[in-house]
């Protein structure tokens, strides 16, 4: 079974008839956990919809998706609220960590809403798992260089542990060489058995991709495997993580 499924997404904006925008046309895609996927197309193509509706925040107008067998958009808005939290990390497009707060701080947000013990230290083990140590852990964003906001935010969208990470153009306002560190510890969580679905624009952004989808005028136009990648996956018999499924929504 896959990670994350959708089956027949359409998204109409507007609503149907003559003045409405059809965004996505019958889209199947199916995600294994592990995969390191990156989206791409020209500006209006869909792909920003597309992994919206991957990542539970915009209802399609028909289809389906699935994530780890749930039925995502047959649960109630609470209940997908639930299942964000526990199945799904966001890197958003310009990183937007919240600039009064300190990256401890940030980190801790996904964290807000639960009632355990524990959150700072939980926030702080995943600063450092991408290189943030306690000292930089009390700075506020401004204070930290572009590489160490960019780690900050990954550490926001993995502080949950969740089997699923999404990206929309996480490099797209860094330099180079921070871009290509914050590629790298995407592809870190992928090897780790993660499924990292990714938005770019950027070509160099997918050297390291298992898989590139092509996306124009709100259809696949191209769906195509980086195979020495993935033979150097095999050849180094990675495991993908065991996925904790929530039992609440399987059995709603």
């Amino acid at each position: 079974m896959a990670l994350l499924e959708i089956k027949g997404i359409n998204k109409v904006y507007g609503g149907q008839g003559p003045g409405g925008v059809t965004a996505l046309h019958a889209v199947d895609l199916r995600i294994e956990a592990g995969e390191y996927v990156a989206v791409m197309g020209p500006s209006g193509s869909g792909k920003t919809t597309l992994l919206s509706i991957l990542g539970a925040m915009s209802t399609p107008s028909a289809g389906s998706l699935l994530i780890d067998g749930i039925d995502v958009y047959g649960l109630s808005q609470e209940r997908q609220a639930d299942l964000r939290r526990e199945y799904l990390g966001f890197v958003f497009q310009g990183l937007e960590l919240v600039p009064y707060l300190t990256a401890l701080e940030n980190v801790m947000l996904p964290l807000a809403i639960l009632k355990e013990k524990g959150k700072p230290e939980r926030a702080l083990e995943s600063l450092e798992r991408v290189g943030i140590d306690e000292r930089k852990a009390r700075r506020v964003p401004a204070e930290l260089s572009g590489g160490e906001q960019g780690r900050v935010a990954i550490a926001r969208a993995i502080v949950n542990d969740p089997p699923i990470i999404m990206a929309d153009e996480p490099v797209g306002s860094l330099d180079s060489a921070t871009g290509r560190q914050i590629l790298d510890l995407l592809r870190e969580l992928a090897d780790e058995g993660r499924a990292v679905v990714m938005v770019t624009h950027n070509p160099e952004s997918t050297e390291d991709v298992d898989r590139i989808i092509r996306i124009r005028d709100g259809r696949v136009e191209q769906d195509s495997r980086q195979d020495a990648r993935q033979d150097a996956r095999q050849d180094a018999r990675l495991l993908p993580v065991e996925v904790q499924p929530m039992a609440s929504l399987h059995t709603r």
